[in-house]
C-alpha cells in the first residue's frame, strides 16, 4: 500500500468516525461514554494523518 493510498483510507475513516459521532449526537438519550471514545479514535486518526502527511512532503 502506497502511502498516499494509506492515507485516503485513514481520511475516510476520520470521515466515518465524524459521521459516527454526529449520528450519536443526534439520538436521544446518547450515551456520552461512547461519544468520547469515537472522538478520542478520531483525534488519534488526525494526528496520524497529519504526521504521515508530513513525511509526504519531506
Amino acid at each position: 500500500m502506497t502511502l498516499s493510498s494509506h492515507l485516503v483510507e485513514l481520511r475516510k475513516k476520520h470521515q466515518a468516525l465524524s459521521d459516527a459521532i454526529e449520528a450519536e449526537q443526534t439520538k436521544p438519550g446518547s450515551n456520552d461514554l461512547s461519544i468520547k471514545q469515537l472522538k478520542v479514535k478520531k483525534l488519534h486518526l488526525k494526528e496520524e494523518i497529519e504526521r504521515l502527511s508530513s513525511q509526504a512532503l519531506q
